[in-house]
């Protein structure tokens, strides 16, 4: 089995669903399009350094630095009070809390293990539910036993696709949100890897509470991809438009050596096609926020913001404060 070209069943009543929504978005496969809106743009975010433990001096440090857009701020699920100050103080700056990361093996080789972290991100769920964030976000998990995301064989299979589905689905029925999304984010070795098998997996999941998280970086796993990037870029938007809810930015760049090497770079330093990637994200109905990640330290975070609002200037690509 072939881990872009494989079939599972869906219930009819999904799949009418499901090609009624992506037909109310076909507008998105005939290309690039301008921003949807120039009065909102693009919810930029990142982390914020120093940040301040008041809720709304966090949301006031985030609007400062041009972000209507954020990872969520460090709370327990139980603590109800902070969710709602948080929940008040983020709305009242018009900050939109872009996901809830939950970075657990959801298929670690122990039991015990795959249990605890089964019930790891079915909280961080609730608490996106709580918090009013998008999406509460993890990768599908691997088989890998020494690394809690390594490659592994078992990961591009049949076994993977179906356990990553059945864990989709006990998250979502556990929780039961009407707001925030469960997303996978995509891996360069593990599934979903590739816009089809995504759209494969939301179709097999069934749950309307189930999204997509897109990160291309994390898609460019040969130099047919590298090169062919904005083409990548592309069949996302098309195929998983609307399902998108949340976004990474990052950039990569090829370190040549006598194998394939691709290394994480400040935003502008590599080759993924950021013009693309800003107007098909502009383009989306509603406003998917982006969150620059992996950057090492303020510095970077800060060249890579101004880099994208000096590209958005150039494009006619607009972040709200810093709408042109």
């Amino acid at each position: 089995m072939t881990n872009e070209n494989h079939s599972h069943s869906i219930t009819r009543r999904s799949f009418l669903h499901r090609s009624a929504i992506a037909a109310s978005a076909g507008w998105l496969a005939s290309g690039v399009k301008a921003a949807a809106s120039e009065k909102h743009g693009i919810r930029l975010g990142a982390p914020v350094f120093d940040a301040p433990q008041d809720p709304d001096e966090l949301a006031q440090a985030h609007r400062k630095l041009g972000y209507r857009a954020a990872y969520c701020p460090a709370v327990a699920r139980d603590d109800s009070d902070r969710i709602r100050a948080i929940a008040r103080a983020f709305e009242k700056h018009d900050v939109v809390i872009a996901e809830v990361g939950r970075w657990v093996n959801l298929l670690d080789a122990d039991p015990v293990k795959r249990a605890a972290n089964l019930q790891t991100v079915t909280d961080g769920l609730t608490l996106a539910e709580s918090v009013g964030a998008r999406c509460c976000v993890d990768i599908a998990g691997s088989f890998n036993e020494e690394v809690w995301y390594g490659p592994h064989p078992k990961n591009v299979t049949r076994e993977f696709f179906d356990a990553a589905v059945e864990n989709a689905r006990k998250i979502i029925d556990a929780v039961k949100p009407r707001r925030a999304k469960f997303c996978y984010e995509m891996m360069g070795w593990a599934l979903p890897d590739g816009a089809n098998v995504y759209r494969e997996m939301i179709e097999a999941v069934d749950r309307e509470a189930f999204g997509v998280h897109l990160d291309p970086c994390n898609l460019v796993n040969s130099p047919r991809r590298y090169f062919g990037n904005t083409d990548l870029l592309n069949e996302c938007f098309d195929k998983l438009g609307p399902w998108i809810v949340s976004c990474h930015a990052k950039d990569l760049a090829w370190e040549v050596e006598m194998n394939v090497h691709f290394r994480e770079v400040t935003l502008g330093a590599g080759s993924l096609d950021y013009t693309t990637y800003l107007k098909r994200l502009a383009a989306l109905p509603g406003d998917v926020p982006l969150m620059i990640e992996h950057m090492k330290g303020k510095a970077e975070y800060d060249q890579s913001r101004e880099h994208l609002f000096a590209l958005g200037n150039r494009i006619g690509v607009g972040f709200g404060d810093k709408a042109f």
